[in-house]
């Protein structure tokens, strides 16, 4: 079943409509304060020394912005992106065929970076260093290598699992930016800017509360302001209230806290565990679902904002897990006796 508040998974319109409402200048980003000044200041010492940024690597889990942030440098740096995913880079052909279609400062956006093979990463590292290419031409003692200059650019990667990127490619990165979940005040502003673009203007109260149940990701926030938009337009209701805005969340399923189906049977399995640490292979064949969904989609969520701890022995809930279901600790079973 397609969840609500996925963010992993992305239809391709729906990457459109992404497209259309984000941010196009700094002064309409919101969110990721810290990331955003320090940015500015090194765009603008770049842009002084008229020399091509740094390379940037963006980290943190998905729908946060890190691709509209690419975006903005491109645009803030007054020059051209060129954007591709480390799974199409398949060859090292297909790798030298991007490099040597940059411009001169031009910037190369690679999205899950970290799933580049080793071959490519190798190809990569000269390039990022030295802005050179090198290319084996042939096999076995015939083999040439030829050495292609390539014009000064800047690779902004961008990844949700920062740990699965080999240490010689992560060390070449010049600046290293984690995006953190965002505060509902921050979605707030986001989703009311978002409904005049879409010519659905959301309240105060309305967009507070989407907000509060978008589990801090702008990107589940977006989805959720479209689809109350449609519960609005089918009552002819030319602004969202408060009133439609809970009906509509509570019809798509996603609580007050942001939580859908499988979040809350993800604490359930936890609280029933009463307070022994389950494995993530063990949660995800219960659940029937994959250990990859488990660990990028579901999971950064609850632990960073306390509703689970991972440990060395896995992974139990704390007492904001019980709190959520009315319990206490000293109830753990109550839910399910």
């Amino acid at each position: 079943m397609e969840r609500i508040v996925e963010v992993e998974k992305i239809s391709f319109d729906e990457e459109q409509d992404e497209i259309t409402l984000r941010p196009s200048c700094w002064d309409e980003y919101i969110g990721q304060k810290q990331i955003k000044k320090n940015l500015r200041v090194f765009i603008e010492a770049a842009k002084k020394r008229d020399e091509s940024l740094d390379h940037v690597l963006f980290f943190g889990p998905p729908g946060l912005g890190k691709t509209t942030l690419a975006n903005l440098i491109s645009t803030e740096m007054n020059t051209n992106i060129k954007t591709t995913a480390a799974p199409m880079i398949e060859k090292s052909g297909d790798l030298a065929a991007i490099l040597t279609n940059l411009d001169e400062g031009d910037i190369l956006f690679i999205d899950e970076i970290h799933r580049l093979s080793p071959a490519i990463e190798e190809i990569l590292y000269p390039a990022m260093e030295d802005f050179r290419l090198d290319i084996i031409i042939g096999s076995g003692p015939a083999a040439q290598t030829i050495k292609l200059d390539l014009p000064r650019f800047t690779l902004i990667g961008a990844t949700t699992r920062a740990g699965m990127i080999s240490s010689p490619l992560r060390d070449r990165f010049g600046m290293h930016f984690r995006l953190n979940f965002y505060s509902c005040d921050e979605l707030a502003e986001i989703i009311k800017r978002a409904s005049v673009k879409l010519n659905c203007i959301s309240g105060e109260e309305a967009s507070f509360e989407t907000s509060r149940r978008s589990r801090g990701t702008p990107r589940i926030a977006l989805r959720l302001l479209k689809r109350i938009r449609d519960y609005a337009e089918v009552e002819n209701e030319p602004k969202i209230v408060l009133e439609r805005a809970k009906y509509a969340l509570d019809e798509l399923g996603v609580d007050v806290e942001g939580f859908d189906e499988l979040d809350k049977r993800f604490l359930e399995l936890l609280i029933q565990a009463k307070g022994r640490p389950m494995g993530l292979g063990t949660i995800a064949a219960t659940l029937s679902e994959d250990e990859g969904t488990i660990e990028d989609v579901v999971e950064p969520y609850l632990i960073a904002n306390g509703y689970i701890e991972k440990t060395a022995r896995g992974r139990i809930a704390t007492n904001k897990s019980y709190e959520h279901f009315r319990l206490t600790p000293k109830d753990k079973s109550s839910l399910f006796d």
